[in-house]
């Protein structure tokens, strides 16, 4: 159980302490779930999102929007932007991001369906959600001159300082990005 991410030895030592002391049958249901998730979940052919089809219930939805492809690093992200509401087209999820220290590279994320997805034709829009790292930057920065010559618009999330948040607690870069990539004042209202 340490192995799982965001648990550690002791954490993992009052896990199996605790299924230790469960009845039988309660051990077994956990252990069915745990069977029947790795037999019946999938990753998405077009998206690489989970599903428990071939297709996602996002990609197979025709009232959205797809020619606005959301790339992101990980599922986790899809479940936070799709709980926002704001966002209506589709996503791609590549599964990380290049990090050459990591040892990963572009050929181990799903970057090659997504220039495929690209220079097809279909897409409009691509917009960069990937955490703003030196590596979440770096896979930006990759993908993108893969596709600029496919007459693609690319854009990124915002960055700035977060609601509630004091200035005097950000960071530089984040502050300067905040004063770089302002907005008029009048609009700042109108999807607030």
């Amino acid at each position: 159980m340490a192995q799982l991410p965001g648990i550690g030895k002791r954490t993992a030592l009052r896990l199996v302490l605790h299924l230790l002391k469960q009845p039988k049958e309660q051990t077994g249901f956990l252990t069915q779930a745990l069977t029947t998730m790795r037999e019946e979940v999938k990753f998405c052919v077009s998206c690489h999102n989970i599903s428990d089809m071939a297709v996602c219930e996002i990609c197979t939805n025709a009232k959205r929007n797809h020619q606005i492809i959301c790339v992101v690093e990980d599922i986790r992200d899809v479940m936070a932007i799709e709980n926002t509401g704001q966002f209506r087209g589709i996503y791609h999820v590549l599964g990380g991001k290049i990090s050459p220290i990591d040892g990963v590279g572009p050929s181990q994320l799903n970057i090659n369906t997504l220039v495929e997805k690209a220079k097809s034709g279909a897409v409009g829009e691509i917009i960069f959600a990937l955490s703003s790292t030196m590596e979440g930057d770096t896979t930006n920065f990759y993908i993108y001159k893969q596709i600029q010559d496919c007459g693609i618009i690319t854009s990124t999330i915002a960055r700035g300082i977060s609601v509630g948040d004091e200035l005097e607690y950000a960071d530089e870069v984040t502050l300067g990005r905040s004063i770089l990539q302002r907005v008029p004042f009048e609009n700042f209202f109108k999807n607030n």
